[in-house]
Protein backbone atom coordinates (compact mmCIF):
# COMPACT_ATOMS: atom_id res chain seq x y z
CA UNK A 1 0.00 0.00 0.00
CA UNK A 2 1.09 3.56 -0.66
CA UNK A 3 0.88 6.24 2.00
CA UNK A 4 -0.53 9.74 1.74
CA UNK A 5 2.22 12.34 2.26
CA UNK A 6 0.91 13.14 5.77
CA UNK A 7 0.64 9.48 6.83
CA UNK A 8 3.36 7.03 7.81
CA UNK A 9 4.76 4.90 4.99
CA UNK A 10 3.76 1.23 5.57
CA UNK A 11 7.02 0.06 3.97
CA UNK A 12 9.22 2.09 6.36
CA UNK A 13 10.26 1.53 9.98
CA UNK A 14 9.50 4.26 12.51
CA UNK A 15 11.27 5.00 15.77
CA UNK A 16 8.37 4.71 18.20
CA UNK A 17 9.43 5.18 21.84
CA UNK A 18 7.46 3.16 24.39
CA UNK A 19 8.82 4.58 27.67
CA UNK A 20 6.15 5.16 30.28
CA UNK A 21 3.36 3.53 28.26
CA UNK A 22 1.12 0.73 29.50
CA UNK A 23 2.24 -2.66 28.18
CA UNK A 24 1.31 -6.33 28.44
CA UNK A 25 3.55 -9.18 27.39
CA UNK A 26 7.29 -9.66 28.03
CA UNK A 27 9.60 -6.64 27.82
CA UNK A 28 12.03 -8.72 25.73
CA UNK A 29 9.37 -9.85 23.25
CA UNK A 30 10.40 -10.36 19.62
CA UNK A 31 7.39 -8.32 18.47
CA UNK A 32 6.18 -5.03 19.95
CA UNK A 33 2.83 -3.72 18.71
CA UNK A 34 2.25 -0.10 19.68
CA UNK A 35 -1.41 0.86 19.42
CA UNK A 36 -2.84 4.38 19.47
CA UNK A 37 -6.52 4.23 20.33
CA UNK A 38 -9.51 6.09 21.77
CA UNK A 39 -11.89 4.37 24.18
CA UNK A 40 -14.91 5.98 22.48
CA UNK A 41 -13.85 4.95 18.96
CA UNK A 42 -16.02 2.07 17.63
CA UNK A 43 -13.24 0.77 15.36
CA UNK A 44 -10.90 0.58 18.38
CA UNK A 45 -13.35 -1.60 20.30
CA UNK A 46 -13.81 -3.76 17.19
CA UNK A 47 -10.08 -4.55 17.00
CA UNK A 48 -9.66 -5.26 20.74
CA UNK A 49 -10.65 -8.97 20.42
CA UNK A 50 -8.10 -9.28 17.58
CA UNK A 51 -5.37 -7.98 19.89
CA UNK A 52 -6.41 -10.49 22.57
CA UNK A 53 -6.23 -13.33 20.01
CA UNK A 54 -2.80 -12.22 18.82
CA UNK A 55 -1.54 -12.16 22.42
CA UNK A 56 -2.60 -15.83 22.70
CA UNK A 57 -1.39 -16.88 19.23
CA UNK A 58 2.07 -15.39 19.84
CA UNK A 59 2.25 -15.92 23.60
CA UNK A 60 5.68 -15.04 24.95
CA UNK A 61 6.72 -13.45 21.63
CA UNK A 62 4.41 -10.42 21.59
CA UNK A 63 4.20 -7.24 23.64
CA UNK A 64 1.18 -4.95 23.27
CA UNK A 65 1.84 -1.30 24.14
CA UNK A 66 -1.16 1.02 24.48
CA UNK A 67 -0.97 4.75 23.75
CA UNK A 68 -3.81 7.25 24.04
CA UNK A 69 -5.16 9.34 21.19
CA UNK A 70 -8.37 10.72 22.70
CA UNK A 71 -9.91 12.44 19.68
CA UNK A 72 -11.59 15.83 20.32
CA UNK A 73 -14.82 14.69 18.57
CA UNK A 74 -15.32 12.11 21.34
CA UNK A 75 -16.19 14.01 24.51
CA UNK A 76 -15.81 10.97 26.80
CA UNK A 77 -12.53 9.71 25.34
CA UNK A 78 -10.26 11.80 27.58
CA UNK A 79 -12.15 11.00 30.82
CA UNK A 80 -12.02 7.30 29.85
CA UNK A 81 -8.27 7.53 29.20
CA UNK A 82 -7.84 9.15 32.62
CA UNK A 83 -9.90 6.35 34.22
CA UNK A 84 -7.66 3.73 32.59
CA UNK A 85 -4.45 5.46 33.70
CA UNK A 86 -5.82 6.04 37.22
CA UNK A 87 -6.58 2.30 37.41
CA UNK A 88 -3.07 1.68 36.07
CA UNK A 89 -1.61 3.42 39.10
CA UNK A 90 -3.14 0.59 41.13
CA UNK A 91 -1.99 -2.12 38.72
CA UNK A 92 -5.33 -2.56 36.94
CA UNK A 93 -4.90 -0.71 33.63
CA UNK A 94 -5.72 -3.68 31.39
CA UNK A 95 -8.72 -4.71 33.46
CA UNK A 96 -10.15 -1.16 33.19
CA UNK A 97 -9.22 -1.07 29.48
CA UNK A 98 -11.40 -4.17 28.92
CA UNK A 99 -14.35 -2.66 30.81
CA UNK A 100 -14.11 0.65 28.95
CA UNK A 101 -14.24 -1.03 25.54
CA UNK A 102 -16.92 -3.49 26.66
CA UNK A 103 -19.17 -0.64 27.87
CA UNK A 104 -18.15 1.92 25.25
CA UNK A 105 -21.56 3.63 25.18
CA UNK A 106 -21.66 4.03 28.97
CA UNK A 107 -18.52 6.07 29.69
CA UNK A 108 -19.87 8.13 32.60
CA UNK A 109 -17.99 9.28 35.69
CA UNK A 110 -20.41 7.24 37.80
CA UNK A 111 -19.57 4.10 35.85
CA UNK A 112 -15.83 4.74 36.12
CA UNK A 113 -16.19 4.69 39.92
CA UNK A 114 -18.49 1.63 39.76
CA UNK A 115 -15.91 -0.25 37.67
CA UNK A 116 -13.12 0.88 40.00
CA UNK A 117 -15.06 -0.71 42.88
CA UNK A 118 -15.60 -3.85 40.78
CA UNK A 119 -11.82 -4.05 40.31
CA UNK A 120 -11.36 -3.57 44.08
CA UNK A 121 -9.44 -0.32 43.64
CA UNK A 122 -9.06 2.29 46.35
CA UNK A 123 -11.83 4.53 44.98
CA UNK A 124 -10.72 7.66 46.85
CA UNK A 125 -7.27 7.36 45.32
CA UNK A 126 -8.83 6.52 41.93
CA UNK A 127 -10.96 9.70 41.93
CA UNK A 128 -7.98 11.77 43.07
CA UNK A 129 -5.73 10.31 40.37
CA UNK A 130 -8.33 10.99 37.67
CA UNK A 131 -7.94 14.70 38.46
CA UNK A 132 -4.13 14.61 38.51
CA UNK A 133 -2.76 17.06 35.89
CA UNK A 134 0.26 14.76 35.44
CA UNK A 135 -2.00 12.07 33.93
CA UNK A 136 -3.64 14.61 31.60
CA UNK A 137 -0.16 15.72 30.50
CA UNK A 138 0.95 12.10 30.03
CA UNK A 139 -2.02 11.46 27.71
CA UNK A 140 -1.38 14.73 25.83
CA UNK A 141 2.26 13.75 25.24
CA UNK A 142 1.18 10.41 23.76
CA UNK A 143 -1.24 12.24 21.45
CA UNK A 144 1.52 14.63 20.38
CA UNK A 145 3.75 11.66 19.56
CA UNK A 146 1.01 10.16 17.37
CA UNK A 147 0.65 13.49 15.55
CA UNK A 148 4.42 13.81 15.03
CA UNK A 149 4.49 10.33 13.44
CA UNK A 150 1.47 11.13 11.25
CA UNK A 151 -0.74 8.55 12.99
CA UNK A 152 -3.71 10.86 13.48
CA UNK A 153 -6.60 8.40 13.14
CA UNK A 154 -7.59 5.59 15.49
CA UNK A 155 -6.77 2.85 15.82
CA UNK A 156 -3.21 3.14 14.50
CA UNK A 157 -0.58 0.46 14.98
CA UNK A 158 3.19 0.13 14.65
CA UNK A 159 4.41 -3.47 14.49
CA UNK A 160 8.12 -3.31 15.37
CA UNK A 161 7.95 0.21 13.99
CA UNK A 162 6.00 -0.64 10.81
CA UNK A 163 2.70 1.19 10.34
CA UNK A 164 -0.68 -0.50 10.06
CA UNK A 165 -3.77 1.71 9.92
CA UNK A 166 -7.27 0.99 11.19
CA UNK A 167 -9.19 -2.02 12.50
CA UNK A 168 -7.46 -4.58 10.29
CA UNK A 169 -8.30 -8.31 10.28
CA UNK A 170 -6.00 -10.62 12.23
CA UNK A 171 -4.42 -11.89 8.99
CA UNK A 172 -3.08 -8.40 8.19
CA UNK A 173 -1.32 -8.29 11.55
CA UNK A 174 0.00 -11.83 11.13
CA UNK A 175 1.66 -11.01 7.80
CA UNK A 176 3.65 -8.19 9.44
CA UNK A 177 4.30 -10.14 12.64
CA UNK A 178 5.66 -13.16 10.77
CA UNK A 179 7.97 -10.96 8.67
CA UNK A 180 9.22 -9.20 11.80
CA UNK A 181 9.70 -12.48 13.69
CA UNK A 182 12.17 -13.56 11.01
CA UNK A 183 14.06 -10.28 11.37
CA UNK A 184 14.05 -10.56 15.17
CA UNK A 185 15.43 -14.10 14.97
CA UNK A 186 18.18 -12.87 12.65
CA UNK A 187 19.18 -10.13 15.11
CA UNK A 188 19.10 -12.50 18.09
CA UNK A 189 21.28 -14.99 16.21
CA UNK A 190 23.73 -12.15 15.53
CA UNK A 191 24.03 -11.51 19.27
CA UNK A 192 21.50 -8.74 19.99
CA UNK A 193 20.35 -9.11 23.63
CA UNK A 194 16.60 -9.74 23.94
CA UNK A 195 16.27 -6.83 26.37
CA UNK A 196 17.57 -4.47 23.65
CA UNK A 197 15.78 -6.07 20.70
CA UNK A 198 12.98 -3.55 20.12
CA UNK A 199 15.26 -0.54 20.58
CA UNK A 200 17.74 -2.09 18.11
CA UNK A 201 15.03 -2.72 15.50
CA UNK A 202 13.66 0.85 15.60
CA UNK A 203 16.96 2.67 16.35
CA UNK A 204 17.40 4.04 12.82
CA UNK A 205 13.68 4.45 12.15
CA UNK A 206 11.97 7.57 10.91
CA UNK A 207 10.52 10.05 13.40
CA UNK A 208 8.07 11.76 11.02
CA UNK A 209 6.00 10.70 7.98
Amino acid sequence: PTARPDQPDPSATYKVPVDGAQARGPAGAKITIVEWADFQCPFCSRVEPTMAELMKDYEGELRHVYMHNALPMHNRALPAALAAEAAGRQGKFWQMYALLFEHQRELTDENFVKWAKKLKLDTKRFKRDMKDPQLTEHIAQQQQLATSLGARGTPAFFVNGRFLSGAQPKEAFKVLIDEELAEADRLLAAGTPRAQLYETIVADGRTAP
